[in-house]
């Protein structure tokens, strides 16, 4: 589905790691280079022509974003440089400020490092108690798991709508209503989920919602954090400077500006917004539900076929998106993707910033196809054939 808009693709390349970045379409490189080429100036900064028409694009890229999650107001849109910038900003500039000793956050064992780390680091700091919700036994989570686990000091529960190995589609509606229903806060890494399914941030109730811009066919360093307006009022800014202040003095008064820019201080990257907006209208042109059917129906496709593979083991069989983590009985992981890379495929091996997952499946390394809406059954039978052959452990040594 729509190659040809992807140069890379002209390459003879299977490219199956679309959960670490995306590749990126023309229009994000022709969008980037007209912003460089011809109106390159700052944003919100000055009163001359180039300078506004940077300030009316880049607005109309957080317009884009506010439609394409349904919020309700571009207030509720505040730009970063990406997931782990969004994850460490509504963490440290809000939760820091509203949790105290012995309250508990839940996450669980899948998560990825971005949604682990800042927690343990407030753990330490605030004495604040983070605990884990049982996975199943084909690394989901459920609604029954989750609440044997909320007690009356869960105050959050942060968690991937989709998980970048397990791949698991957890069930946020389900959730959300749960903890509202027992005034606890939901967080939610988006990174894995906003691209690949259609997103409605008012119909889940989302409370605050982290996502990056290269996992959707956008550019690096451009992350978007959404919150409840409500709730991004109190966030206390962790960066200041340039941008975010209406006005300060020598007497060290100062007056921070109103949302969103009072959580965008410094000069942000334009030209990745601007070309982000781009994108997003390349992917409504598309249509979610169109990429997310697609992606399943590709999914259960390669499950069929590698399960044709001698020795493989594949670890989450039951989950619902277009991840699929494997390994080949005898073969280290990082050896079987150098291999596969003589064939000019590209997965990724390795614990993908996902350290804890190995306590539930008991390996600490595998390798991850990723898939999106460019890939094709011709892809996944050329993987396939590759790793049938029968003088794999030969090549691979």
């Amino acid at each position: 589905m729509n190659r040809e808009d992807f140069l890379m693709l002209q390459n003879n390349l299977i490219y199956l790691d679309n959960g670490a970045t995306t590749l990126k379409p023309k229009i994000l490189s022709e969008v980037t280079a007209d912003y460089y080429n011809n109106y390159s100036a700052n944003a919100h900064r000055g009163d001359y022509n180039i300078s506004l028409k940077v300030d009316t694009m880049y607005e109309q890229t957080r317009q884009l974003v506010k439609d394409f999650i349904n919020a309700k107001s571009t207030k509720e849109i505040i730009f970063t440089s990406g997931s782990t910038d969004s994850l460490n900003k509504i963490i440290f500039g809000y939760f820091k400020y509203h949790l105290n000793k012995d309250d508990e956050v839940l996450i669980t064992k899948s998560e990825h490092a971005s949604n682990i780390l800042p927690w343990f680091e407030l753990e330490e700091e605030l004495k604040i108690k983070v605990k884990y919700i049982d996975l199943t036994s084909d690394l989901k989570v459920t609604l029954d798991n989750l609440k044997k686990a909320v007690t009356s000091k869960t105050k959050v529960i942060s968690i991937a709508h989709i998980t970048n190995v397990a791949g698991d589609i957890r069930p946020i509606k389900e959730i959300i209503n749960y903890a509202h229903q027992n005034n606890i806060l939901v967080l939610i890494d988006g990174a894995q989920s906003v691209a690949h399914l259609p997103y409605d941030v008012q119909t889940l109730d989302v409370d605050f919602l982290a996502f990056s811009a290269h996992k959707m066919c956008g550019p690096t360093g451009v992350g978007v954090i959404y919150g409840k307006e409500e709730l991004l009022e109190k966030i206390k800014p962790i960066v200041v400077g340039g941008g975010m202040n209406a006005t300060f003095d020598s007497n060290k008064e100062r007056v921070y500006s109103d949302l969103p820019h009072r959580l965008e201080a410094g000069t942000p990257n334009i030209a990745g917004v601007i070309g982000y907006g781009s994108t997003i209208e390349y992917l409504n042109k598309i249509g979610m539900d169109v990429i997310h059917t697609y992606e399943i129906n590709l999914r259960n496709y390669a499950l069929k076929e590698l399960e044709k593979v001698p020795n493989i083991i594949i670890y989450n069989k039951t989950s619902e998106s277009g991840i699929i983590a494997f390994n080949i009985d005898g073969i280290f992981a990082q050896d079987l993707a150098i291999y596969l890379n003589k064939h000019h495929i590209c997965v990724r091996a390795g614990n993908h910033c996902a350290k804890i997952l190995k306590d539930e499946i008991g390996v600490k390394n595998t390798c991850r196809l990723s898939l999106y809406f460019y890939n094709t059954t011709n892809e996944i039978d050329k993987l396939v054939e590759v790793l049938k052959n029968p003088y794999i452990l030969d090549e691979v040594i």
